[in-house]
């Protein structure tokens, strides 16, 4: 009697041909950009190096298989391999994830995951890492992302998921390694990563970086250093001991991008810098931690960490707020007139080199602290036949914040609306020049908050029996803010507060029928305060929290042997209670916001000399429900592609070359809830050659290769602003070991 018996490859062909239809579209079902196990064949490395099977995204190393959400894990391979230095540049290759710039009082990395913003769901190490800066690459062993709301394990926030910077960590492996970067642009760049033992259980390790950076924008500089200590004591011994470090310097300038022209970002050169010369962030960020995990046996564990982070930001940033035309003056200065179709991404039949850019100053002195404690019991035990891994924690976390927005203002500049004027360039040619000696600086409003978290939560894991999981977890969250605003307004009030207490679930089912099949299906939900982010929130202070919510079912497949990994998901998430403005200042939670997704992932190695990682996501996201004044309601949200996808892939020639080539596509988006403005869809082209040596690696990196023009990262505000990406630009790099 014959059995039908479903095989790995027909499973996940299967799969890929019907998820596309639960996702109510008929477009590929993408397997998250999952476990990248990524694409970098040094010397006389075992292939098999590169795979990565496991993650620590929630709170216990746990296999890629037995997660009930797309995962995606970049490892220090790839960043190396694409040439990836800051944390947007790892991120990029990410299908489901985009790029926001710095606005309103947000400076820093700015992350779209799935529709919905991850500003403040970055985390290191498990730790919620809230500063507001630009984030280095030199530090981390690995970057996971969770998609999907995770309230259960990391309590506010994570609508569209989580980011977590796994960081490197000292073993009793001794080694060092040394880069040297030279690029195009006057790009210069080294870092250093040294590990040693200090006795037979424990060791130190020092990862450090500095460069000097411009790009293929005008004026745009970036001077930054940073170091990273970790020192281990107890190593292989039942109690360990981790102390750590993140100590970084940026010495940046920001790009708020060009204006809109005509609902689409402005005709001009893509190098043109809207700002002026002396504009700059200093950010000073530290971030300690201490963590001490005790075995009591190979099935009980105690674990407590404490962060420590402090962000201190001073900025003097320059913005281009507005288009119109302008009639200068005999004394310096003159009358700017904004177009009257502001409001719909000014669209004109004025040549373009009639039309001038109003620059208005954007600066702010910020000091951002944290600290959290959390401590995890992890049990593994079984009732009878049915296994259990237990994690039971418990979280306090203290955040304080203060911002004190600064305007720069030329008195001389006259004409509607250019009180807050600070200089006029011409949009298609502008001058580059620095602050005027007629500028008068005023302080702004000062907004002081903290917040008190405290959590409870509980997550097991249960296999009933070798082939069937589940996973269900319960949190408890209560989270206590309180803001002051020192120029209080009708919709600013000079203090407030506010009491959230939740209680967030996540539940998931797995079917293993093979060690190369996994499928599940899950529910997760999750919460956003509105004062998450202790800034000003006009109008908004007393309202409950946002609910979310998110379905998915997936599959994950490990083909040839277990070297090629094939993922597919199918999701909803929706906002429920979302905050729409109803009159001026006043919102109310009316809104719904709805996101029904697929995606499809593929990493690993065809062939021993052959690797790749590709991933495709779907969004179908639209507003729902919106206030009349709102206008929102049927629109897309803001940097919501339908289409992302990449391909990067390399082919090892012989045993010392690599030869390896990407490409990054999105589809148009817009750059504000009010779908006015529209950047438009692009392919990036990059790639890479690399020779491979024992004791050293030489690394040359063309990214970009057909300096296509494209919109790298979008701002909401005055109409819609976007950020072109970098121009082509190549990169040596020489790494030596030792």
């Amino acid at each position: 009697m014959n059995r039908f018996q479903l095989t790995p490859l027909a499973a996940a062909l299967m799969f890929a041909a019907v998820t596309p239809t639960c996702a109510q579209q008929a477009l590929v079902a993408d397997a998250e950009p999952q476990k990248l196990d990524r694409v970098q064949i040094i010397g006389n490395q075992d292939s098999n190096d590169v795979r990565t099977d496991t993650t620590t995204i929630g709170k216990i190393a746990t296999p890629l298989r037995d997660v009930p959400q797309s995962v995606t894990l970049i490892n220090r391979a790839m960043l190396s391999a694409q040439g990836a230095t800051s944390l947007s540049d790892a991120l990029r290759g990410v299908p489901g994830i985009t790029i926001a710039a710095a606005e309103g009082g947000q400076i820093g990395n700015n992350i779209n995951l799935r529709g919905f913003t991850a500003r403040t769901d970055i985390f290191i190490d498990g730790v919620r890492d809230r500063g507001q800066y630009y984030r280095d690459t030199f530090f981390i062993d690995t970057i996971e992302i969770l998609k999907g709301p995770s309230s259960m394990l990391f309590g506010r926030g994570s609508t569209g998921g989580v980011i977590n910077q796994v960081s490197k960590q000292a073993s009793l492996k001794a080694g060092s390694e040394a880069t040297v970067t030279v690029g195009t642009h006057d790009q210069y760049r080294a870092t250093i990563d040294t590990a040693q033992p200090m006795s037979d259980t424990s060791a130190f390790r020092i990862s450090a970086m500095g460069q000097n950076i411009q790009t293929t924008r005008d004026v745009m500089t970036n001077e930054d250093y940073g170091v990273a200590p970790t020192v281990r004591f107890g190593i292989n011994t039942p109690t360990t001991v981790t102390v750590s470090g993140l100590f970084q310097h940026n010495h940046d300038m920001a790009d708020y991008g060009i204006s809109a022209l005509d609902g689409k970002p402005a005709p001009v050169n893509y190098d043109n810098f809207y700002g002026l010369t002396d504009d700059r962030i200093i950010q000073d960020a530290s971030v300690v931690g201490v963590k001490v995990e005790h075995r009591f046996s190979d099935k009980l564990t105690l674990r407590n960490q404490t962060q420590y982070n402090r962000t201190a930001i001073d900025a003097r940033e320059t913005n281009s707020a507005r288009v119109g035309t302008f009639v200068p003056s005999a004394g310096g200065g003159g009358a700017f007139t904004i177009l009257p179709t502001s409001a719909t991404g000014y669209y004109t039949s004025l040549p373009i080199q009639s039309l001038y850019v109003l620059l208005q100053s954007k600066d702010k002195a910020i000091v951002d602290d944290s600290l959290f404690n959390q401590t995890d019991l992890i049990a593994n035990f079984a009732t009878g036949p049915v296994k259990h891994t237990l994690l039971t924690g418990f979280e306090l976390g203290r955040d304080t914040y203060q911002n004190q927005s600064i305007t720069r203002v030329d008195p001389t500049i006259n004409g509607p609306a250019a009180t807050t004027g600070l200089a006029i360039v011409s949009l298609a040619n502008p001058a580059y020049d620095a602050s005027s000696s007629r500028t008068v600086r005023n302080n702004g409003n000062l907004v002081t908050s903290n917040a008190d978290t405290i959590a409870a939560y509980a997550n097991d894991t249960i296999e009933l029996t070798p082939q069937w999981k589940v996973i269900a977890g319960l949190r408890f969250d209560r989270y206590r803010a309180v803001l002051n605003n020192s120029i209080p307004s009708a919709t600013l009030p000079s203090e407030v507060g506010q009491n959230v207490t939740k209680t967030s679930v996540r539940v998931g089912a797995l079917w293993q029928p093979s060690e190369a099949q996994s499928y599940y299906l899950s529910y997760g939900t999750s919460f956003n305060p509105s004062l998450e982010q202790l800034t000003v929130t006009a109008g908004q202070q007393v309202l409950a929290p946002e609910k979310n919510k998110s379905y998915e079912t997936g599959a994950k497949w490990d083909l040839l042997e277990q070297t090629l990994s094939v993922t597919a998901a199918a999701f909803r998430i929706e906002k429920d209670d979302a905050r729409t403005q109803v009159s001026t200042g006043v919102y109310e939670l009316d809104g719904n916001i709805r996101v029904d997704g697929a995606e499809f992932g593929i990493t690993g190695r065809p062939s021993p000399s052959w690797q790749v990682f590709g991933g495709y996501t779907f969004l179908d996201a639209k507003i729902v429900q919106a206030s009349a004044l709102d206008g929102t309601q049927g629109k897309v949200p803001a940097n919501t592609p339908r289409h992302s996808a990449t391909l990067w892939t390399t082919y090892n020639v012989g045993h010392a070359w690599e030869l390896g080539s990407g490409l990054t596509y999105l589809s148009s988006r817009y750059a504000s809830n009010t779908n006015v403005v529209t950047a438009p869809a692009f392919v990036r082209w990059d790639g890479t050659i690399a020779y491979h040596r024992r004791h050293y690696d030489v690394r040359f990196n063309l990214l970009n290769i057909t300096d296509k023009q494209y919109i790298n990262a979008l701002i909401p505000s005055d109409g819609g602003r976007s950020v072109p990406g970098v121009g082509r630009t190549a990169l040596l790099t020489l790494t030596t070991r030792f």
